[in-house]
This record gives structure tokens, sequence and C-alpha cells, in this order.
């Protein structure tokens, strides 16, 4: 096969993009250093979660979730697909007010999200502590195993027959049109997507991505323990520290009947170590929410890193000071999962000029070297 586009990245965000390429006819060539749906992808929770903490973030992945709803009926029972919903829980009247703006955001833009009073919470959840003042209730959103549905997309979907996985494959160099292995063997196309996270620095100098490390922990089996994906109203803040170390309440129900367990966020650190001191602090928080939490059994912990932007967004489009030909698709930090979909979308309309209900300037790699000039 002639490939029309060289994908390099096999994780979620490569696999979308594969897929929504070969879905407009393009041969696609995919490579990667490890397997289908390893690092970033295998390390997260696969949670689709419509976020709202700026405009942008907001308009890619309510679009992408929509995306994942529509898909939803082709994928398999393996890779667990689940409408669970999305319940924000609020400790006190400052986080239930925050829950009403984020309710009236949602409604204004036609996302279904309806308010939980404590009494109304304590029945939908009743592991959750019963002095926590209500929620926020968003049933659209969806958790997915998000490796299984990365071999999905390359290997099942109606377009995988116009897609060629080749993994154990390092990419070393990329130029304009043609990628070179570690190996020193070359590949050509002419079109080249570099989607592999934060291993794209390593292929284009100057991209602006930085590490955070996170935790996760899953439980022995529990069914009916939980029923929504939980998270606490300040996750969002704790999400987008600038530095240090923060942990935040990040519970899911996974299909198997066991519990997901999260979050937490590092910086300056590239040690895939679990660090106890972390895990405790990230696990202690938690049992502030599930008071039960404590007496469950733990199976495994483990950590990964996602590849931060400096505002946040991702990088989706031409890659700055690169040759024509040249794409970026990284940076999702938390939400690779959630907006792999979109941002295939988008990336496919801006190669092949076509219309998108998104705007791209807000996720164009080159804004940073706007910034810098304009400074």
């Amino acid at each position: 096969m002639s490939a029309d586009v060289i994908v390099v990245g096999a994780g979620i965000v490569g696999a979308a993009c594969a897929a929504e390429l070969a879905a407009h006819g393009l041969a696609v060539d995919v490579l990667d250093a490890h397997g289908i749906g390893g690092g970033t992808t295998a390390a997260g929770m696969g949670h689709v979660v419509v976020m709202n903490d700026s405009a942008a973030e907001f308009a890619l992945s309510r679009y992408s979730r929509e995306l994942w709803l529509e898909l939803a009926p082709q994928l398999r029972a393996c890779d667990a697909f689940t409408r669970c919903g999305t319940l924000w829980v609020a400790e006190d009247d400052e986080e239930l007010a925050a829950a009403r703006e984020m309710r009236d955001a949602f409604a204004a833009h036609g996302v279904r999200a309806g308010m939980l009073d404590a009494s109304a919470l304590r029945a939908s959840e009743p592991a959750l502590h019963h002095a926590l003042q209500g929620g926020l209730l968003v049933e659209d959103d969806c958790i997915v195993y998000a490796p299984r549905a990365a071999e999905w997309l390359l290997e099942q979907s109606p377009s995988a027959a116009r897609i060629r996985v080749s993994t154990g494959c390092e990419a070393a160099k990329i130029e304009r049109g043609r990628v070179t292995l570690a190996n020193g063997e070359v590949r050509t196309a002419a079109h080249i997507v570099v989607a592999n996270g934060l291993a794209a620095c390593d292929l284009l100098p100057g991209v602006p991505l930085e590490a955070k490390k996170g935790h996760l922990l899953i439980t022995d089996r529990y069914p009916g323990l939980i029923r929504h994906q939980l998270l606490e109203l300040g996750y969002i803040k704790s999400a987008h520290h600038a530095s240090g170390t923060s942990v935040a309440f990040n519970a899911q129900p996974r299909p198997t009947g066991q519990l997901l367990i999260g979050s937490s966020r590092q910086f300056d650190t590239l040690d895939p170590a679990v660090e106890m001191n972390v895990l405790g602090a990230m696990l202690a928080r938690a049992a502030r929410y599930l008071p039960d939490l404590p007496a469950l059994n733990a199976i495994r912990a483990w950590t990964g890193f996602r590849a931060a932007s400096p505002d946040g967004l991702p990088l989706i489009g031409a890659a700055h000071g690169c040759a024509d030909g040249i794409w970026l698709a990284a940076g999702h930090e938390g939400l690779g999962v959630t907006t792999s979909l979109g941002t295939a979308r988008l990336l496919a309309a801006q190669m092949l000029k076509h219309d998108c209900v998104l705007d791209g300037a807000a996720f164009s790699p080159r804004r940073f070297s706007m910034e810098h000039a304009d400074g």
C-alpha cells in the first residue's frame, strides 16, 4: 500500500485521526514505537466528558462527545462503552453555586445537565458522604476502554481496510514527505501527522508540551457501589494547576464492578514510579467523598504522563516552523480520549480543506509563535 498519510502514534488520538482520514478515502500508514493504545491512552481513565474551562475546550469536548455517542452502537462489548453520566459533587454552598453556573452554561449550548439537592444526591449515590450538599448530573457523559477503542478504530472500523498499522516502529526523523525510522527504514507520504503525545517534542523541536504525571488506582469488584463517574467540583481548579502537586477526587464505576480512583497531577518529573506520598494523598482525598473506600481492596496502582500545552488546549493543525504537509495532533492533557474524535474531524478538515463546525484557530500549533512575536 502506498500511503497518502503517515500517522505517528497509535494511541486514541492517532487512531482517531487515521480512521477519519481513511474514511475520506486516503491510504493511511500508522507507526508506533510500541503497540496500539499504549502510552497515555492505556494509563488514563477513558472518561468522555464535556468540560467548559474555556469556550474552545467546551466546543471541542461537546462536539467530540456527540461523535462518541454516534459511534457507540458500532463498538464492541470489550470496548466497555457506558453512558454512566458525570456527577459533579459539591461540598458547600460555594461549590453548589459553581454547579449552577456550570448547568446554566451547559444549558445555553444544549448540553443536558440537572441539579441534585442533598437528598437526591444521597438517593442517587448512597456511598457518597452524606454531608455533601448536592451536585450536577451530566447524563450523556460516558466512559470507554480507550486502548480497545483505538484498536477498533484501526482494525475494525468501516475505514480500517485503508489503514496499515506497523508496531515496534520508532520514528526517528521527520522531513517533508518522509519519516525515517530508528532502524533506518524510510516511509513516504504526502502528509505526516504527529500524534504521539510527549514524544512529539523529539520529532519536532520547539513543540511547547510539558509532562503532567498522574496516578490511578483500581479496586477489586464491588458491583453497584457507585453508578456515575464522580468528581468533586474542585477538580477543574486542580486540573489546571501550573506547578506543584495536586490531587482531586475522581471515581469511575468500571463495567467489571471495579472502581477506578484518581486523580493527581505533578510537574517536573518523568519518573514513572508510583509515589506513595502522592498516592496516599489522592486516596485520602477520595475517602472524604467515599467513606467506605479505605475498606476496599486495591488491585494495583500505576502512573501515566499527560502532554500539556501552555494554555491547556491541544495542538491541532499544521506544525509551526515545518515544511508543508507536517501536522500536529498532540497536547490534549487529560482530555485525549474525550476529544480524539473531534480532533480527527478538525485535522481532516484542515488537511483536505473541508468545512468543520469547530474553529481551528484556538488549537493552531502556530498560536504560540504568534504570541511570542507579539511579545
